[in-house]
């Protein structure tokens, strides 16, 4: 794969990092998620966030260098089966979150760590607004010229991943931090971070 890397044109490649950065940083869905569960659960359990939520990612890379993806645009039911079940599964992280008056701490947001990474993951899954992201994204900068079209995607994808995890990774951490600052207002941070899960859920089942 390293040597489809090195034939893309240097200045191609350039303005797939930079495209990619700049997406990561406008706020999303992955946005909002890593950091409601870094205030609500601190650094720790941000960070873990942040790294489930990118192995969801590798999840869409690899179904769009398949062509999985393209189902979800010639069969909208599919989308909105899973759509729908993603903000399911939100609303009821809103409900856990809401309903919980405990005093913040480490792990709010999840009981675990490896809880927190699952979590992530299957956010960022059931969100196929991700994955026709990625399949309209990633496949305009590949080359025919240079090699298969679908381990160029495999490689791009693979840097916007490496790219997306530093930034997901410090996203959490910082929300984490913020939380620990003001774990005086335990309560509040709960209850936003409840309300930003139910506004995730929302705008993903009512967003097209």
């Amino acid at each position: 794969m390293l040597d489809i890397l090195f034939a893309f044109d240097p200045a191609v490649l350039t303005a797939f990092v930079l495209a990619g950065l700049l997406l990561n940083v406008t706020p999303g869905a992955d946005f909002v998620f890593i950091s409601a569960s870094g205030i609500s659960g601190g650094p720790r359990i941000g960070v873990a966030v942040a790294v489930g939520v990118n192995l969801g990612i590798t999840v869409h890379v690899i179904a769009a260098a398949a062509g999985v993806s393209a189902v979800l645009l010639a069969y909208p039911g599919a989308y909105d089966a899973i759509r729908y079940t993603g903000a399911a599964y939100l609303f009821y992280l809103a409900i856990q979150a809401w309903r919980s008056d405990d005093v913040l701490g480490e792990g709010r947001a999840a009981p675990s760590v490896q809880r927190a990474i699952w979590r992530g993951f299957v956010t960022n899954v059931l969100n196929p607004k991700t994955a026709l992201f990625i399949f309209a994204f990633v496949p305009q900068f590949a080359d025919p010229a240079i090699g298969p079209v679908w381990q160029q995607i495999l490689v791009l994808g693979a840097v916007f991943q490496i790219n997306g995890l530093i930034f997901a990774i410090c996203l959490g951490a910082l929300a984490g931090g913020f939380a620990h600052v003001l774990r005086a207002r335990a309560r509040m941070l709960t209850k936003l971070s409840a309300l930003m899960f139910a506004g995730l859920a929302l705008r993903i089942a009512l967003d097209r």
